[in-house]
């Protein structure tokens, strides 16, 4: 039976208005685990153009990794996933594992990855499509939709007890999303030229129907209702097209941080992994205490990513306990600041190294600029990407 559904005067504007009942310690895991998806994208290492052959690459990787690599939406893009991992170091292992297969398994054919939100050099468009009946499907309902999505991001699943729990964690971490945004940036260029934000991606993603933020829900009941209404509505084919920023996983029991661009190393991975899971242990923290979610405005929220996707760290972000502008870096402090009092001791190395970096070096936009600076080359923002894809 279809759930109850939920109106519109339900919404919640107030920054303490919901105070959802304290969880049972018995349901919060005592040890959260975390596990990645990333997309590459796959260039020519001389002309430095988009590759079509990301199938051949898929098929070469496969034989060691199995089905942890996979095609994407166009034939430029490549797909992996690590195991889930209790330990930061774990996972940074994996991922090294697996860049460094797909990336053999693409110098064999000629070819390197790359891992940047967005092609720095133009492509097709519309680009060449991936075989197969959901790609065709998804053609047909969104139509040019479809053309300029050759974006890579990189995903973050934190495991979830139960549905519940895992929909009042993504009320606490809606409002720590401009900020994700910020510091994972990594896509400056957009076909050949430099489109002035550090997240041109955030702002092409966003034109999905069902995209961006996700609503502050209630109940477990108040997310299967309007899933089921923007499938009923045809806005969506299916729960897998449900692209909200944070979703709970169709097909595993994990809480799914979607926000980020494709990190361009491992060590950005990671310490994007490291702040997503000191943040849902936060979370679980405050729902312990019986501590409210803050509920910023939805439109407030979709201006403070405009914002974060445009300034990355250098610029300003949008206060949403305030309303007002503040710099950046103070948003960044107070990430970190509650992100290492829930991580265990030996993983506070990867925020404080990523504190130290940031600082210096900037996002992955801002190092993407800074090799094009050098000689004013996209050729040389392209082999720095390339070089960073499997940096030690």
């Amino acid at each position: 039976m279809k759930s109850e559904k939920w109106t519109s005067s339900g919404a919640r504007t107030s920054p303490t208005a919901h105070n959802p009942s304290p969880l049972p310690v018995t349901g919060i895991p005592p040890t959260l685990t975390v596990g990645v998806e990333e997309e590459y994208l796959l260039v020519d290492p001389v002309s430095r153009q988009l590759s079509t052959r990301a199938d051949k690459v898929v098929r070469e990787a496969a034989e060691e990794l199995g089905d942890r690599v996979t095609t994407e939406l166009t034939r430029y893009q490549i797909e992996i996933r690590t195991e889930p991992h209790t330990r930061l170091a774990d996972l940074s292992e994996d991922l090294r594992r697996t860049r460094s297969a797909v990336a053999r398994a693409a110098a064999r054919l000629g070819l390197r990855i790359i891992s940047s939100g967005t092609p720095v050099l133009g492509q097709h468009t519309p680009p060449p499509l991936t075989a197969g009946a959901r790609y065709a499907q998804s053609l047909a309902a969104f139509r040019a939709l479809d053309h300029e999505q050759t974006v890579c991001a990189c995903h973050v699943h934190i495991g979830m007890p139960d549905l519940t729990t895992a929909l009042q964690v993504s009320n606490h971490l809606r409002p720590w999303l401009p900020t994700l945004i910020a510091i994972s940036a990594n896509s400056p260029y957009w076909d050949g030229h430099d489109t002035g934000y550090d997240s041109w991606r955030t702002l092409t993603w966003g034109r999905w129907p069902a995209s961006g933020p996700p609503p502050y829900f209630e109940s477990a009941a108040h997310f299967e209702s309007l899933v089921d209404d923007l499938i009923m509505s045809g806005t969506l084919l299916d729960r897998g097209g449900l692209y909200w920023d944070i979703r709970p996983s169709h097909h595993v029991p994990t809480l799914e941080i979607r926000v980020a661009d494709a990190a361009p190393t491992v060590n950005d991975t990671v310490v994007l992994a490291a702040a997503v899971k000191g943040l849902a242990a936060a979370a679980l923290s405050a729902l312990q205490d019986g501590r409210p979610a803050p509920c910023p405005a939805p439109e407030l929220l979709r201006a403070a990513y405009w914002r974060a996707a445009r300034d990355g760290v250098r610029g300003q972000g949008i206060d949403l306990r305030t309303s007002r502008l503040e710099p950046a870096d103070a948003q960044v402090a107070r990430l970190w600041n509650t992100v290492l009092p829930a991580l265990i001791p030996a993983e506070t190395a990867y925020v404080r190294s990523a504190r130290g970096r940031l600082s210096t070096a900037g996002n992955g936009a801002d190092r993407q600029r800074a090799a094009y600076r050098r000689r004013h080359s996209l050729h040389d923002v392209v082999d720095h990407l390339i070089t960073e894809a499997i940096a030690p």
